[in-house]
């Protein structure tokens, strides 16, 4: 399965559209990263802790995101974006979004 974010692939035209697919995460903050992110707070710097939880949301919503293309007969996904929201205190929400087609080599 081909995916991209942009909207069209070298090489190939897209035959059919087949819809918009989605893939989401919510992910909720563990304790121990709430602490360590505390006090890195107080004197600056990355939070590895939650970038890493964000690598590994957008992971899973991509992977969501191609099982669900899949489903539809999809060759690949054009035009992916990604967008984030607090759900509840101390959760957010990652979604992966694109249109899954049908491509023709050129």
């Amino acid at each position: 399965m081909l995916f991209t974010t942009t909207d069209t692939l070298p090489g190939y035209q897209i035959q059919t559209v087949l819809g918009v697919v989605t893939g989401n995460v919510v992910q909720s903050k563990h304790v121990g990263r709430d602490i360590m992110a505390g006090l890195k707070g107080i004197v600056g710097g990355e939070l590895k802790g939650y970038t890493e939880m964000m690598s590994e949301a957008r992971d899973k919503a991509i992977q969501r995101l191609v099982e669900e293309a899949s489903k539809l007969g999809a060759d690949a996904v054009v035009g992916i974006r990604f967008s984030t929201s607090a759900i509840l205190a101390g959760s957010s929400e990652l979604l992966a979004y694109g249109t899954a087609v049908k491509l023709q080599q050129t």
